[in-house]
């Protein structure tokens, strides 16, 4: 299943890039869900982090493309942005914000499709797992080799990634259940490393490559180290 957003402000527009779409799903038998959005501000105010692409024209009367994709950059580092412009220059702008490229209206379909097999291919090959993570700010879309680690948190959870760090209000436990098979483990009560950033274990401490330390409980320390060495052995 496809993810796709457009955002602009012209409905005939998205209509007829709508009706493009589905007919690439058709062709290709891929499964696609598309998200209309008719202003740049509407599209920041109730973004999606499971969208996977976004045609997002630039020129638009309230907020415009460029602005909106620094703001979607924010909250989703990995959604893939195809700006549409009738003007190159702005196109060749949007790449700042990390654009998988522009097209220039009008629209046309063989054009479409050779964007679409591009993303598809590269989205196959990256196969990037991530996690949407929820709370009073809004919704993130993390992928889950950007994870050191979660710790409690006043009654929550924190993420603590390689951008920042995010409050969750999901239990320990879920993400325990969640995480388990994707190379995370829980070291201690209120602990749960991902196995990629451990550098090493001293006693009941575990040094990530970050620098960090972390507790591991002597309970948890026996599974621990078992799990730790069956991923160290698959990486040798």
């Amino acid at each position: 299943m496809l993810h796709i957003a457009i955002c602009d402000d012209e409905k005939a527009f998205v209509q007829h890039l709508t009706g493009l779409l589905n007919q690439y799903g058709k062709e290709t038998g891929l499964g696609i869900k598309i998200t209309p959005y008719y202003d740049g501000m509407e599209l920041i105010e109730q973004y999606d982090p499971t969208i996977d692409l976004i045609f997002l024209d630039i020129r638009m009367k309230l907020v415009n493309g460029l602005h909106a994709a620094e703001r979607i950059r924010r909250m989703d580092e990995r959604v893939g942005i195809i700006f549409l412009t009738t003007l190159t220059q702005y196109g060749l702008e949007g790449y700042k914000y990390q654009a998988t490229n522009y097209i220039i209206k009008p629209l046309q379909y063989a054009r479409l499709k050779s964007e679409l097999d591009k993303f598809v291919e590269r989205r196959r090959k990256e196969d990037d797992p991530s996690l949407v993570i929820a709370n009073d700010t809004g919704k993130y879309k993390v992928p889950l080799k950007s994870i050191r680690y979660i710790e409690t948190f006043n009654r929550n959870l924190m993420f603590h990634t390689e951008q920042e760090n995010i409050i969750c209000y999901k239990s320990m436990k879920e993400m325990e259940r969640a995480l388990r098979d994707n190379d995370f483990v829980r070291c201690h009560t209120s602990y749960i490393v991902n196995l990629f950033y451990v550098k090493g274990i001293k006693k009941l401490d575990i040094e990530l490559i970050s620098g960090e330390t972390i507790p591991i409980s002597q309970p948890k320390r026996k599974e621990f180290m078992e799990r730790l060495a069956d991923y160290w052995g698959d990486m040798l």
